[in-house]
């Protein structure tokens, strides 16, 4: 079984696989040492400027989990998982640009369909 709901959740899933299999970045700015020497031992690191310029792309951010407080969740009307992604599949459907589709192309997809439905019947698709 699946829903609008699930595919949203997989896409995070997939999505965190993906950066998964990026593998390790070894790049300068990944590794921040000149971040780490001038901050020096016993600082932290959120104010610094490699920080403020890296930390939104550093990590793969999912977009259903909810990472508030609890307070937060709770005067937000605690929502779960799927109720998330409820919202965050209509809200993308609601922004969706149609990018238009070639009317020779429908034209043979829609043949293609009636083609199969014919052959193989409804009950297949239930």
């Amino acid at each position: 079984m699946t829903s609008f709901e699930k595919t949203m959740l997989d896409a995070d899933l997939c999505g965190k696989l993906m950066r998964f299999f990026e593998g390790i970045d070894l790049s300068e700015n990944a590794q921040a040492m000149s971040a780490i020497a001038a901050t020096g031992p016993g600082q932290h690191f959120l104010g610094s400027d490699h920080t403020q310029a890296n930390f939104l792309t550093a990590l793969f951010r999912p977009e259903t989990p909810d990472n508030t407080s609890y307070e937060q969740w709770t005067d937000a009307g605690q929502l779960d998982a799927s109720q998330r992604a409820n919202a965050l599949w209509k809200a993308h459907l609601e922004a969706y640009d149609d990018p238009g589709l070639d009317p020779s192309v429908d034209e043979e997809l829609q043949a293609y369909m009636a083609k199969t439905k014919e052959e193989i019947g409804e009950a297949a698709y239930f």
